[in-house]
């Protein structure tokens, strides 16, 4: 080929990932472009494949619909929180933040191919019909989710209100798969439950990290702290796969003294090196002030236990992890999730957006949660008989990012697997376990330990 043919396909190609990278909203400056030089040999590959795809495929496919999936290609090959929000995705990520959104209350990630259940939220319809952490959807409806995209199985799953959906599940121990007919709802979300567990002891559960959970917690407190000052005080992060980063800062400054750091961040970008403190500036987002200045004094002194398990992810780490490292509560549990990397959403010229890992998260004495999580101080199994659930974990996800500080992180892989479908499957049969509850053996061992009685703490972590 004359150099000047493939000096113009070379230019032509260039346009084209420009023009892309326009359309991403990045800068490309002639010195960043200069530093980085576009790969012309896999940029003709591209453009290859494109034109066959359009020339040859059986039916006519619209540009559009190919350079949406290619991107969608190129953000869930990275790992599995990075993705493509179209306007739709990117509303429902908005409504989820502030707490209400239609669907049956799952968080999901990605196995092997198949969608894999990382947590049913409380009081939802998939907690109440016994969808456990683990399970496998295999299909939804009648569509198989083999190789299906989480944006897919997620828009498949939410609809409108009194709708149904079905999800056929594979479980491990289950030797047929199970089916779960579900009717859809609002899913509001209530972030902050309290109780008092017996005369000076409090209880406080979050659910998920929203706009105002920490303000929620403040108010939660207050109440708890009526009769006088409390004696000691649970807080449950269990099964809490996260939330907003200033919402987790926000309940970390709540019970650590003002200033001290909370989480750093760390990637390749000036603006992903960040520390973050116990001061109003990281923690109010909004024109309500910062709501721990009246926090009754009682509240940083009181003995604190944090229960954790495998399903506290992301937000739940980063509170875990302070008050670890700054020694203000002992926490009790199972190892954690594991989720200790940043999403920062960027929104694109054609109202959508992508979800792209930008750093990763470390506790104050620089620990990197990345795939690892968070080691409780003292291992208790979710019953006396010990033998906590075998929970997905960020380590258990297909293309996880690594732990940067750690080559020895959590390499242990999640061995369920769908069975062969046989008959007509079974409905779920267990009834979902309530946090909190009478019948709550974590909690029980938490309280045993404020008093300190004696606790039953296991060897090993599960």
């Amino acid at each position: 080929m004359p150099n000047s043919k493939l000096k113009q396909i070379g230019l032509m190609l260039g346009g084209v990932a420009i023009g892309i990278m326009l359309s991403l909203n990045f800068p490309v400056s002639a010195d960043r472009l200069g530093h980085q030089p576009l790969p012309v040999e896999d940029m003709r590959a591209f453009a290859e494949v494109f034109s066959v795809i359009k020339r040859d495929y059986v039916e006519p496919v619209e540009d559009k619909k190919l350079i949406i999936q290619a991107i969608t290609g190129m953000l869930n090959g990275l790992d599995p929180h990075s993705a493509y929000l179209d306007a739709e995705a990117l509303k429902e990520l908005q409504d989820g933040i502030q707490g209400e959104f239609g669907g049956i209350g799952i968080e999901v990630g990605l196995e092997n191919g198949f969608i894999k259940v990382v947590s049913p939220i409380e009081d939802t319809p998939a907690f109440r019909a016994g969808i456990q952490a683990g399970d496998l959807i295999v299909k939804i409806d009648e569509t198989s989710a083999k190789d299906m995209t989480l944006d897919e199985a997620l828009k498949r799953m939410r609809g409108k209100p009194s709708t149904k959906v079905t999800l056929t599940l594979a479980r491990k121990g289950e030797q047929q798969p199970i089916v779960v007919a579900l009717t859809r709802e609002i899913i509001k979300v209530q972030s902050v439950k309290s109780k008092e567990i017996e005369p000076g002891y409090g209880y406080l559960r979050v659910t998920q990290f929203q706009e105002n959970t920490a303000k929620s917690i403040v108010e939660h407190l207050d109440k708890l702290g009526k009769g006088g000052k409390l004696r000691g005080l649970v807080l449950d992060l269990r099964n809490d796969p996260g939330g907003l980063l200033n919402s987790a800062i926000g309940v970390a400054a709540t019970f650590l003294p003002e200033g001290v750091t909370v989480v750093t961040t760390n990637g390749r970008t000036p603006g992903a090196h960040r520390e973050y403190r116990a001061t109003a500036k990281d923690y109010v987002h909004n024109s309500s002030g910062d709501f721990l200045r009246t926090l009754p004094s009682w509240v940083r002194e009181v003995p604190m236990i944090v229960l954790v398990n495998g399903g506290s992810a992301s937000a739940s780490e980063i509170v875990a992890g302070a008050l670890q490292d700054h020694k203000r509560a002992t926490i009790m549990g199972t190892r954690t999730f594991g989720k200790g990397s940043v999403q920062t959403t960027l929104p694109l010229s054609n109202a959508a957006a992508i979800k792209l890992t930008t750093a990763r998260y470390y506790t104050p004495s620089g620990r990197s949660i990345q795939a690892k999580g968070i080691d409780p101080d003292v291992i208790i199994e979710e019953s006396a008989l010990g033998g906590s659930t075998r929970r997905l974990r960020e380590a258990d996800l297909q293309r996880h990012l690594g732990n940067d500080l750690d080559s020895d992180a959590e390499k242990t892989r999640n061995d369920v697997r769908p069975g062969k479908p046989a008959g007509a499957g079974a409905t779920a049969p267990l009834k979902p376990f309530e946090f909190g509850s009478q019948d709550d053996y974590q909690l029980s061992q938490a309280l045993s330990k404020l008093k300190s009685l004696q606790v039953a703490e296991n060897k090993s972590n599960p």
